[in-house]
């Protein structure tokens, strides 16, 4: 009776699993590979702001589940905000013509158009096509991909005849040991790097005071005179977890949405790229400045976005820096579709830096829930704290989408490797014709021993 039982028992627990828990890990195993950017160089106020290209990557037709990231030294040690700020790290995909050799520490504008082509995210800003990226907030932020979705990559279908998927990583480093200003370093104040011209030599606005035209690659930020310390070799090291691409994954589309696009409804607007402008960063001046106090001492960005896609959303965050209060995303009704809040650090350690935002909060909405429409207006807001003058300060938010949502079976399906649904009834009703069997010989048991024991055996205990 109790072996019975516990067959019958496991059965109906197995069946009761979703499909997506009970059948996904195992037809998809999770995969995970560590791989090391290019070595840079750092001393005390010098920046890094290079792109890699074909840096290390997962190969083949595959589903992205996570992607994180961290600065570490020669030897593998993590390195702490206070000393290394990493102010972002993006990755870029691409295509290259096959034969065309491209190195890690080539010119983006040496590249011959017929040879590379930028194979973006499906997001409105043209000048953010990045898949995946983050900043000093890397270590604490979850970007996780939940079951069964995952971002696509690999896709031979997606690939042009005659080229090959590559990825490019961009790194953004400010050493800020023995800065006079380590925030001021950070927000790339022009002022700190002595800076009048952008990287190409072309004058800055008067009115720019600082941000990324100020602290671009080889710059240096003021330091403490007589401050001295050693040059040292570091590495982004990141971490790539992914299953391979089959039908028991759903592929996400990434979008980011910028607080400083311009883009205005119209009647002929779209809500397509051309109509948008991300100018990316901007400034934030103090409350001193404007003559309000404390309270509520806080500057509160929103705009409105038409969205010319649909779908469902799965999951989103946000991407600020110091000063930064919190992000979300709401319908235009004021409905709350998703928010983002930052951790701020309160030590010395790495991961847990004080006055340094480690780590931003995440939604994943239950499947289902929360649907985007094609043409409807999305409301993003950004706030940051007023109590002191931010300059180069940031406003994003990353959101995955699903076309669609997981179908009844759809894990089922994979397992048994066929699209013939009579196999799937046929595993259904065979698994169902097991538990009668068990069912029967559980009762006929139990009725053999009732029998026994009107026979004139004597039960064992109570």
């Amino acid at each position: 009776m109790n072996q019975g039982c516990l067959i019958l028992v496991g059965i109906l627990v197995t069946l009761s699993l979703p499909y997506s828990h009970a059948f996904w890990r195992n037809e998809n195993k999770i995969q995970t590979a560590v791989f090391l950017s290019p070595k840079f160089v750092l001393g005390p106020g010098s920046v890094e702001n290079r792109f890699y290209y074909n840096v290390d990557f997962p190969k083949g037709h595959i589903a992205v589940k996570s992607f994180d990231a961290e600065v570490i030294d020669e030897a593998g040690n993590p390195i702490p905000l206070h000393e290394t700020y990493l102010h972002h790290w993006v990755v870029v995909r691409y295509y290259v013509r096959k034969g065309v050799e491209i190195s890690e520490f080539d010119d983006p504008r040496k590249f011959n158009e017929s040879d590379y082509i930028s194979a973006r995210n499906s997001g409105i800003c043209q000048n953010l096509g990045q898949f995946f990226g983050l900043g000093s907030e890397t270590r604490k932020t979850s970007t996780h991909v939940p079951n069964p979705y995952g971002i696509e990559a690999g896709n031979p279908a997606e690939i042009p005849s005659g080229f090959e998927e590559q990825w490019m990583l961009n790194v953004h480093a400010i050493d800020t040991r023995g800065a006079e200003d380590k925030i001021g370093c950070t927000e790339c104040r022009c002022d700190l790097y002595n800076i009048t011209v952008d990287e190409y030599g072309r004058p800055l606005r008067p009115d720019y005071k600082g941000g990324l035209l100020c602290c671009y690659d080889h710059t240096q930020c003021k330091v403490k005179h007589g401050f001295e310390a050693v040059r040292r070799a570091l590495y982004l090291r990141y971490t790539v977890t992914w299953v391979d691409m089959d039908r028991s994954v759903l592929p996400v589309k990434i979008y980011i949405f910028d607080i400083t696009d311009s883009w205005k409804r119209s009647r002929s607007s779209t809500g397509i790229i051309a109509e948008h402008e991300c100018k990316v960063e901007y400034d934030i001046e103090s409350c001193d400045a404007t003559g309000m106090g404390d309270d509520g001492c806080i500057d509160t960005r929103r705009i409105s976005l038409g969205m010319p896609f649909g779908g469902y959303l799965i999951y989103g965050v946000a991407h600020q820096h110091s000063g930064g209060t919190g992000s979300a995303l709401y319908r235009e009704d004021g409905q709350l579709m998703c928010s983002s809040l930052p951790t701020y650090g309160e030590g010395e350690e790495p991961g847990n830096e004080a006055g340094y935002i480690v780590g931003m909060t995440t939604c994943y909405p239950k499947p289902g829930t929360v649907e985007i429409s094609k043409g409807e207006t999305l409301i993003l807001e950004s706030n940051y704290s007023r109590i002191r003058h931010h300059t180069g300060v940031m406003g994003l938010f990353y959101i995955l989408v699903a076309d669609e949502l997981p179908k009844p079976m759809h894990a089922l399906h994979t397992v048994v490797q066929t699209q013939d649904s009579i196999m799937v009834v046929t595993i259904l009703w065979a698994a169902v014709a097991l538990i009668g069997v068990v069912a029967v010989i559980a009762v006929a048991v139990h009725y053999r021993l009732k029998r026994e024991g009107e026979d004139g055996y004597e039960a064992i205990g109570m």
